[in-house]
């Protein structure tokens, strides 16, 4: 897989999509969606419930191919390079994946062995990781027993075994309540700040990409518009980023978690 350079020497971004379009029985979830990330970028994809995120998402990820446009990842197509990509690649998605009647530690073992991580090498990663998302007194425990917050680290700690250059992270705290989504976000974070990981994080909560480098507001399968978060505040005359989200979307009240959830 030999990504190619682009005119000037500038290597390509690591996700490159152009004008994708996906329907689904006649009805278009995706409407010419372009959106890059570079290297060390955290992209913020902002949008509502059933904006199209999550179609993004599998298509981004390889689970389906657009009806058309082009899908680029570490500058090439998913055609005859699926397993160089995917090796690439740590995908968070909505639902859980975990298996809640072993441990932690069985579940990564049982990944690791997807990512053809085996012996010494997947010990010391599965060590690696549950320090990074800091469940190293878990992993001994059942998944059934850990809280949602915990169980959602695990996963992510299970997305990062193959070292990725790549994290892909739908909605991952769905579910969560005020606490635990706090704490799921400071510790992505502080992982994008130790490893330099580039990060698409799809979310309809403002406050959790407040921090991005950059922001793709998805309406109704269409990028409504993208820039930093002070850039979408000094183009709407607005102080604060959810007041921003709501001058772009015309949304009655803010996309902000309801008290105490």
């Amino acid at each position: 897989m030999t990504p190619q350079t682009e005119p000037g020497g500038l290597a390509p971004p690591l996700m490159h999509l152009d004008q994708v379009a996906k329907s689904y029985s006649g009805h278009p979830a995706l409407r010419g969606v372009s959106l890059d990330l570079g290297e060390g970028e955290v992209v913020g994809l902002l949008g509502p419930n059933g904006a199209g995120k999550s179609t993004l998402f599998q298509i981004a990820s390889g689970i389906f191919a657009p009806d058309s446009g082009t899908v680029e990842l570490f500058g090439v197509g998913y055609r005859g390079n699926s397993p160089a990509i995917l090796s690439r690649l740590g995908i968070v998605f909505q639902a859980r994946s975990l298996d809640i009647d072993i441990t932690v530690r069985a579940n990564l073992k049982f990944f690791g062995g997807l990512f053809g991580l085996f012996g010494h090498r997947l010990r010391d990663r599965i060590v690696a990781v549950a320090e990074l998302m800091d469940i190293t007194p878990l992993l001994d425990k059942q998944v059934r027993k850990l809280s949602g917050g915990n169980q959602r680290r695990a996963e992510i700690a299970r997305a990062l075994l193959s070292e990725p250059r790549v994290l892909l992270l739908d909605e991952p705290s769905t579910g969560l309540d005020a606490a635990a989504r706090r704490n799921l976000t400071a510790n992505i974070r502080r992982i994008v700040a130790a490893t330099g990981l580039s990060v698409l994080w799809a979310t309809h909560l403002v406050e959790e990409v407040a921090a991005a480098d950059r922001i793709v507001l998805l309406i109704q399968g269409e990028v409504r518009t993208q820039g930093t978060p002070a850039e979408l505040m000094a183009r709407t005359g607005t102080a604060d980023l959810t007041d921003a989200y709501i001058a772009l979307t015309g949304a009655v009240s803010p996309a902000r978690p309801p008290p105490g959830q």
